[in-house]
């Protein structure tokens, strides 16, 4: 059957009309690095104010060709540029800057820029010592505060990828041959105040892309809303229990997906059971949302997830871990939520977590959160340790 009439359909059915204007010029430059460092390519990251220019690669893609080619591109030594998480990792005492540099030995090979990055790369996780002495010999240099490496290594996190960079910088007469050049290469360029802006800008550009019933089999009257980023991002979904009333506050879960613990039964996390049960509870009080957050691993990303995974199964906890992989204890921010929750008509809410972060960060991004709402399930042997750590570590109310 074929409707012609689209006003037949049940509101939250129909499709939502984007109301924004068609994504920037800024933008959609963000949009093409974060595809370009997915594959390896280069990208150069310019700060005008200060004219300065650095070429880049996420470290974790390194090769033979793309050392060289950032000689030619820059006339200078590569180096890698770490958060201070990974370099603690690396060396005992590392200096206080958010971003800092390995001096990288003349006739580096990509092999040791690999290993810096990712700490389950190589003979360093096979517990060679030989190999972790080597990178802690390395020299370490605090980044100059122009922002230049800082957003290189933001834009790099952007793509979920290791937050580690490969980059030569130009000196300053350089800077407009390199920018010139860039083009004629074929190589982006792009500017820190456009990365410094991605994050709010992409928060604030969701639209309602499409809608359904979906009957649950804990939640027969639901609605699944999905939210399409401008940038081409990820989809977030809110899942609607019932017929909530946006003029009380409304029981909400905020979930960040997790395809082992959703999807596959993982027992490492508590993820699955807080899912079924946030649906379970939502549906016994007759009504409220779970948006489902695309926020993989705190936000890292499924691959790093599973390298954290990797070294917990070596002896760390699930905080340190993401530290040596170079990011915080946990990456994820809140306002994509409130925006859908915005979006839904949703002022005042209810919120099921044990997270005190997830109702300070809702709270900050201007939803009212009225109450928290315990949201805990029995423990296995697998999870014990990770959800102590969450406690002890992170502050989660058990």
């Amino acid at each position: 059957m074929f409707i012609t009439d689209m006003s037949k359909l049940d509101p939250i059915s129909r499709p939502a009309t984007p109301m924004a204007a068609a994504p920037s010029p800024a933008q959609i430059s963000i949009d093409r690095a974060i595809s370009d460092l997915r594959r390896g390519a280069m990208v150069i990251v310019r700060d005008t104010n200060q004219h300065s220019a650095i070429a880049i690669q996420a470290a974790e893609m390194a090769t033979h060709d793309s050392l060289r080619m950032l000689m030619r591109l820059t006339g200078s030594q590569p180096t890698v540029a770490l958060t201070r998480n990974r370099v603690a990792a690396i060396k005992p005492s590392p200096a206080p800057a958010s971003v800092q540099s390995l001096i990288l030995p003349m006739n580096t090979d990509a092999e040791l820029v690999r290993r810096i990055a990712d700490p389950t790369f190589g003979p360093e996780n096979d517990g060679d010592e030989n190999s972790g002495s080597a990178l802690s010999e390395l020299s370490v240099i605090p980044e100059p505060e122009d922002g230049l490496v800082q957003m290189a290594v933001q834009l790099v996190k952007f793509a979920r990828l290791l937050p580690a960079v490969l980059f030569a910088r130009a000196s300053s007469l350089d800077v407009e041959r390199l920018s010139t050049w860039s083009r004629d290469v074929g190589l982006l360029l792009v500017e820190t105040r456009d990365i410094r802006a991605f994050p709010a800008l992409r928060a604030r550009r969701l639209v309602q892309a499409a809608a359904a019933r979906v009957p649950l089999s804990d939640a027969e009257n639901a609605r699944l809303v999905a939210f399409r980023p401008l940038d081409g991002g990820e989809e977030h979904v809110a899942i609607v229990i019932g017929e909530p009333d946006t003029n009380e506050p409304v029981l909400i879960r905020l979930h960040s997906a997790c395809l082992t613990g959703d999807l596959l039964g993982s027992l490492r996390c508590d993820c699955g059971d807080q899912l079924r049960g946030a649906i379970r509870a939502i549906e016994s009080e007759g009504g409220g949302v779970l948006v489902y957050l695309a926020q993989e691993g705190r936000d890292i990303g499924l691959i790093n997830k599973l390298r954290a995974y990797a070294l917990q199964d070596l002896g760390v906890d699930t905080v340190d871990a993401n530290e040596q992989l170079g990011f915080d204890a946990d990456e994820r921010v809140y306002e994509p939520a409130a925006e859908i929750l915005r979006q839904l008509g949703i002022r005042s809410v209810r919120l099921l977590t044990n997270n005190p972060d997830k109702v300070s960060q809702l709270a900050a991004a201007g939803v009212n959160v009225v109450d928290r709402v315990a949201h805990v399930f029995p423990s296995n042997r697998h999870n014990e340790r990770y959800l102590r750590t969450k406690a002890d570590k992170t502050g989660h109310l058990f």
